[in-house]
C-alpha cells in the first residue's frame, strides 16, 4: 500500500516554522516494505502525523491517499477494515484498557485476527521479560512494560504498515534492542515496512530512509 501526503499542513501547526525539508507543506510518499525514521523535536508533530496518517485527526489542509484514494471519502467500515488488516500503530499514550490484565488486552487485539495462539503470546511477553505480567492489569505496570505491551498488542494483526509513535520512550536500551528484533521479524515475516517516531535516537537499527518534521 503506498500514503501519499499531498502539501499535508496540520491546522495546529500552521502557524509554526517548518523547514523545507520537513513532511509539512511537501510531496512524501511511504510505500510498504520501507523501514522510515521521522525525526523531529518536541512539538513538531509527531503524534499530529500518526493520527492523521490514520484517520483519527482531520484537521489539516492538503490531502492524503492510500493507492490514490483520498482517505476524506472513507467510511467507517473502509477505516475498520484498514486498521484491522493494513495499518498496525503503536500510540504514544499507547491506548491500553488500564482496567483489562496483559492478557485481556491481548487476546482482545489478536481475537481479531487469530494471529497468535495463547501460548505464542507468552512467549512473545517472555522475551521482552513480562510474562509474569499475563495477570496483571495494564494500569498497574510500570509505562516501561506497558510500552512493550502495547508493541506485542500492535503486532497481533495482518499490517502492511506499522506506525510507532515514540515506542520506546520509557525503554532502557536492551528492552529496546529486544523489542526493535521483534518489530523488525515481523515486518520481515510479512514484508511489511514502518515508520519510527523518533526525537533523534535511531538505537542503531537499519532503516531506508528518514524523514523530517
Amino acid at each position: 500500500m503506498k500514503i501519499v501526503l499531498d502539501h499535508i499542513m496540520p491546522v495546529p501547526l500552521a502557524s509554526i516554522q517548518h523547514s523545507a525539508e520537513s513532511i509539512w507543506g511537501n510531496f512524501v510518499e511511504l510505500n510498504d516494505r520501507e523501514k522510515i525514521l521521522l525525526n523531529a523535536s518536541s512539538g513538531k508533530g509527531k503524534s499530529t502525523f500518526t493520527l492523521t496518517t490514520i484517520g483519527l485527526r482531520n484537521d489539516y489542509k492538503g490531502k492524503i491517499t492510500y493507492n490514490g484514494e483520498d482517505i476524506r471519502t472513507f467510511t467507517p467500515d473502509d477505516w475498520a477494515k484498514i486498521r484491522q488488516d493494513k495499518i498496525a500503530v503503536v500510540f504514544q499514550d499507547l491506548q491500553l484498557f488500564p482496567n483489562l490484565t496483559v492478557a485481556e488486552n491481548l487476546l482482545l487485539k489478536n481475537s481479531l485476527n487469530h494471529v497468535y495462539s495463547e501460548k505464542e503470546l507468552i512467549h512473545l511477553l517472555e522475551r521482552l521479560e513480562i510474562d509474569n505480567k499475563w495477570t496483571q492489569s495494564c494500569g498497574l505496570l510500570s509505562m516501561g512494560q506497558q510500552q512493550r505491551v502495547a508493541i506485542i498488542r500492535a503486532l497481533c494483526q495482518p499490517f502492511e504498515l506499522i506506525l510507532l509513535d515514540e515506542p520506546f520512550s520509557h525503554l532502557d536500551e536492551e528492552n529496546t534492542q529486544r523489542c526493535i528484533a521483534m518489530i523488525n521479524e515481523r515486518c520481515n515475516e510479512l514484508n511489511a515496512g514502518f515508520v519510527l517516531t523518533s526525537l533523534g535516537d535511531t538505537h542503531q537499527f537499519n532503516y531506508d530512509k528518514e524523514l523530517k518534521l
